[in-house]
């Protein structure tokens, strides 16, 4: 069982590091992950024509093989299915998140976007992600918050997950290439509450709540982006972040998207049929 393990935090992470140990029970790890923070990039590739990523092999303890790469994480998958780490993976797995990926940052996560750039070869793929104590509290800073974090237990409830999950692969049971969201809370594994699978809400746990453009000091024409958290917002506790808050680990399977039928554009349709009339 070939694993590949990235994440969109970069090679240097605690979170990866801690995840990649874990993986090693259940088969050959290999981590390819981006050269620096990616958080955000969702499944994006970059510009092909454009950029020349570079490849660097790494020493990660425990680990026999290791490599960054000068691109988002969607990317590292991409070369990795195409060949140019060696055979084909069997499976996927993007992690540890620092941070939820819930409700509607599942669009924008590079940690999801890792696992749906590999159901684009056919491989399965499972996101890894945990709640942080005072995400967005003003004043305190992001080293001070990820002090106290609970790796081990997201490491654990992966792990086990993942277990299982070869043995349907190599059972054969597994019939397409699943993307499972995973996202567990913040605390000693003896707290967890269990586990549900959870719809991926419309809100994060917390969201941005304006942004101002701020003049750039001796720059004319110049501008800064300044953003401010609004308050957090209680969730359904159906919901992926909803089940979070109450201390119990969302697991959600990522469908493909898909068009859908509208009969309030009619003004448009017409449009368009007028155009080619």
């Amino acid at each position: 069982m070939r694993i590949l393990l990235t994440n969109d935090d970069g090679i240097d992470s605690i979170g990866l590091h801690v995840l990649a140990r874990a993986m090693r029970a259940h088969g050959d790890v290999v981590v390819i992950a981006p050269d620096q923070e990616y958080s955000g990039a969702g499944a994006a590739l970059g510009a092909l024509h454009l950029i020349q990523p570079s490849v660097c092999r790494h020493q990660l303890d425990g680990i026999d093989e290791a490599w960054s790469v000068s691109g988002p994480p969607a990317l590292c998958v991409m070369f990795a299915r195409l060949g140019a780490f060696g055979p084909k993976f069997d499976l996927i797995v993007s992690g540890i998140n620092p941070g939820v990926n819930v409700g509607r940052s599942v669009y924008h996560s590079g940690t999801v976007g890792a696992c749906l750039s590999g159901r684009n070869g056919f491989i399965p793929g499972v996101a890894v992600s945990q709640a942080v104590a005072g995400f967005g509290v003003e004043g305190q800073g992001w080293d001070e918050m990820l002090v106290g974090q609970n790796w081990d237990t997201a490491a654990q409830v992966a792990s086990a997950f993942v277990g299982g999950m070869v043995r349907d692969i190599e059972a054969g049971t597994l019939t397409d290439a699943a993307v499972v969201n995973i996202n567990v809370p913040n605390c000693d594994l003896a707290d967890v509450k269990g586990w549900g699978h959870a719809r991926v809400g419309l809100e994060p746990p917390r969201r941005m709540s304006s942004a101002e453009l701020v003049p750039k000091e001796g720059h004319q024409g110049a501008y800064q982006v300044r953003m401010e958290w609004g308050d957090a917002i209680e969730l359904p506790s159906d919901t992926d972040g909803g089940m979070v808050e109450e201390g119990i680990v969302a697991v959600s399977y990522l469908s493909r998207l898909e068009a859908q039928q509208r009969d309030d554009l009619a003004a448009a349709e017409a449009s368009l049929a007028q155009l080619f009339a």
